[in-house]
């Protein structure tokens, strides 16, 4: 069901809430073969001198776990790329990892990711423990629990952030705007999450994609069909904290606001082979409606290549605030004991051939959500994108 499947997000996982919504990453089984065993220009001695020392040396020979020792080399060799999306995962993390893909979620329901070296949240979803106890999209998190995440992996911040139903977790937190930290606990529990919602504003359908699940493929194909046998003469495409999914479903999507053939993203390997370009493929049944797109800093990988593809191919405008900024593909590769590497290969480009990663997509109209907006239930970046539809014949 997996292999090579390019799953787009801000993280590899939906880390928190436990479901896979992958950072781009190609889920197969790719074995990796020695090219070099020994480099002339890396002394490899050094390694099993060191460890030879710790053996011999160290203080508690108890702690000295030959195994958990080669695990702790591979992570300092994938960090010092210091890439946030390459990690290595022991057997035991890969079980997880693809237990989350087929299993039963549990955690608080938000995804996170790491920018300019801090750790933020990403999107809090929709009807979750995160977004009930008020966790928003660019929060950093500085501890979890007793925990300082300044040297914290995604992958490591996941483990310590999710856990069973029924259980707490504490998060330190600092917001833009707050003159101090603040600590919220979130009790965990089973996520369920919608794909999508819509419903309709006078002539505007108001679709509200949570996510780019393989649910969304299918529950977007019947909401298109009931827009298109509604009264609906405008669409509304709210992107806001959708932290990505499937390319596939992304793609699907585009299709039906795209001519067929019309270029969604393009997958750039920094000059080591030929680019991809991944096309409309549907049946641009929607390519005559009026459309315009929010979104904010919650938006990220699948959502901004769905954005930059009508936006590009149409001029559709987008409303809202600068997005996260997620556009790298990541491929697992699995080694000889069941661990796996997961490393970057590739990045995704916007059809007009722009970077998304660290940069995101800036809006047309830029509209900030502000505390009181927030505490009054006030959504002035929906108002200002009601009112641009409202103007367009």
């Amino acid at each position: 069901m997996f292999p090579l499947k390019r799953v787009l997000s801000a993280i590899f996982v939906l880390i928190i809430a436990g479901s896979i919504f992958g950072t781009g990453v190609y889920i197969g089984k790719t074995s990796v073969v020695c090219k070099f065993c020994q480099p002339e220009n890396i002394n490899f001695s050094l390694f099993w001198e060191s460890l030879t020392k710790l053996q011999d040396k160290f203080v508690d020979p108890l702690k000295i776990n030959d195994q958990e020792i080669i695990y702790g080399a591979i992570s300092g060799m994938v960090k010092a790329l210091e890439d946030p999306y390459t990690v290595f995962m022991s057997p035991d993390d890969t079980k997880s990892f693809f237990e989350d893909v087929n299993g039963r979620f549990e955690g608080v329901g938000m995804e996170v990711g790491i920018k300019k070296g801090q750790l933020q949240v990403i999107s809090p979803l929709k009807g979750t423990p995160a977004m009930e106890a008020g966790m928003r999209a660019g929060d950093s998190i500085l501890k979890i629990d007793d925990k300082l995440t300044s040297d914290l992996s995604i992958d490591e911040a996941v483990s310590l952030i999710r856990g069973p139903k029924g259980t707490e977790v504490t998060l330190t937190v600092f917001r833009e705007g707050w003159n101090s930290t603040k600590e919220i606990k979130i009790k965990r529990a089973v996520i369920e999450i919608a794909s999508l919602e819509w419903e309709m504003k006078g002539d505007i359908a108001y679709l509200q994609l949570f996510h780019f699940s393989e649910q969304a493929n299918y529950d977007f194909s019947n909401a298109a069909i009931e827009i298109i046998n509604s009264p609906a003469k405008k669409i509304l495409l709210d992107l806001r904290n959708n932290p990505g999914g499937y390319l596939e479903v992304s793609q699907n999507i585009a299709g039906w606001f795209l001519e067929k053939g019309q270029i969604v993203t393009i997958e750039d390997f920094n000059g080591k082979k030929d680019s991809i370009e991944y096309k409309a493929q549907g049946n641009s049944k929607l390519i005559s409606y009026p459309v315009v797109i929010l979104i904010n800093k919650g938006s990220a990988s699948a959502s901004e290549i769905l954005a930059a593809a009508l936006r590009d191919n149409r001029g559709i405008k987008l409303v809202g605030e600068t997005s996260f900024g997620k556009g790298s593909v990541q491929e697992l590769l699995t080694l000889s004991d069941g661990s796996t590497i997961k490393t970057t290969i590739a990045n995704w480009l916007t059809p007009n051939g722009s970077h998304i990663t660290g940069v995101g997509l800036e809006p047309d109209y830029k509209v900030e959500m502000t505390e009181d907006d927030y505490s009054n239930e006030k959504d002035p970046q929906l108002e200002k994108a009601l009112e641009i539809l409202n103007q367009m014949q």
